[in-house]
């Protein structure tokens, strides 16, 4: 269910999910979008440039930066994850008009390569978020599951980067759907079942998707993937901190973006028989 009265931190517990939580005003939400559709297009003839704009935001945008880390958006996400934040990544989910473009039942936390379950991806509404544009939808309470078995499909319509599926059967009956206002944000567990269906509308679909993380998390492997600390401070030193962003695409901030992708396909992409699809 949408939040209402419910105190944050128990509908969280809860359903695994909450929303919806306004985080800036539409006016705003707006004016970012204005932003982040000019370097979008700026940069729409660079394959590469174009993945790092919209897979790599948190790393090359100063716009990306300011939102992760809002008062308004970081005080849901304390409630749940306590004073020390890290973000581990932010990207753009884009789904153009009339098209096919969506994105299988799945739980985040599958191929991410994590020795824990301390995170909260926060899905910011950059315009309105429905179930005719493809909003996300929510199983409540499959948060509770450990992870179950994937299946990689490779479906090019699919916006995950596996195309991966949940195997086990899921009860359309039982979905909630994540509807949002521009400037609204939604936060759910790494371990729920949500998915959203492609966008019959007339104008684009946006959310800014940010993965935070506690400092205490680590890479199964070892390795030391970037993050931004974002509040509190790092006890733990499990992550390679990078500096915030203060220039559109600053050639420092691109390699290091180049740098997080090997490494993001590297982990993502572990055991996959098909890598023939790039995580975006």
């Amino acid at each position: 269910m949408p939040l209402r009265d419910v105190p944050l931190r128990a509908a969280y517990e809860r359903d695994g999910y909450v929303f919806p939580l306004e985080v800036m005003t539409p006016a705003r939400a707006a004016a970012h979008r204005t932003i982040l559709e000019s370097v979008e297009a700026a940069h729409a003839e660079d394959a590469v440039a174009s993945k790092i704009v919209k897979g790599f935001a948190s790393i090359v945008l100063p716009v990306v930066d300011e939102i992760m880390r809002l008062p308004s958006v970081l005080g849901p996400v304390k409630e749940i994850l306590g004073d020390d934040l890290l973000v581990m990544g932010a990207n753009l989910f884009i789904k153009e008009p009339a098209t096919p473009a969506f994105v299988s039942w799945h739980q985040d936390l599958t191929y991410w390569g994590y020795d824990d379950a301390l995170e909260v991806t926060a899905w910011v509404a950059l315009t309105t978020a429905t179930p005719d544009n493809g909003c996300m939808r929510f199983i409540p309470g499959s948060h509770q599951r450990e992870i179950v078995g994937h299946r990689d499909t490779f479906d090019e319509s699919n916006l995950l980067s596996r195309g991966q599926q949940i195997s086990v059967e899921v009860n359309e009956a039982e979905a909630v759907d994540a509807t949002l206002r521009p400037g609204e944000m939604s936060l759910h567990h790494g371990h729920l079942f949500h998915a959203s269906n492609p966008n019959t509308s007339a104008d684009r679909r946006i959310g800014l998707v940010i993965r935070y993380v506690a400092p205490s998390m680590k890479q199964v492997s070892g390795q030391a993937t970037f993050a931004h600390l974002v509040a509190g401070e790092d006890r733990f030193g499990h992550f390679e901190l990078l500096h915030p962003a203060t220039e559109v695409m600053a050639h420092g901030d691109v390699e290091n973006a180049r740098r997080a992708i090997a490494q993001q396909e590297q982990i993502g992409y572990a055991g996959a028989a098909d890598r023939g699809k790039r995580i975006t």
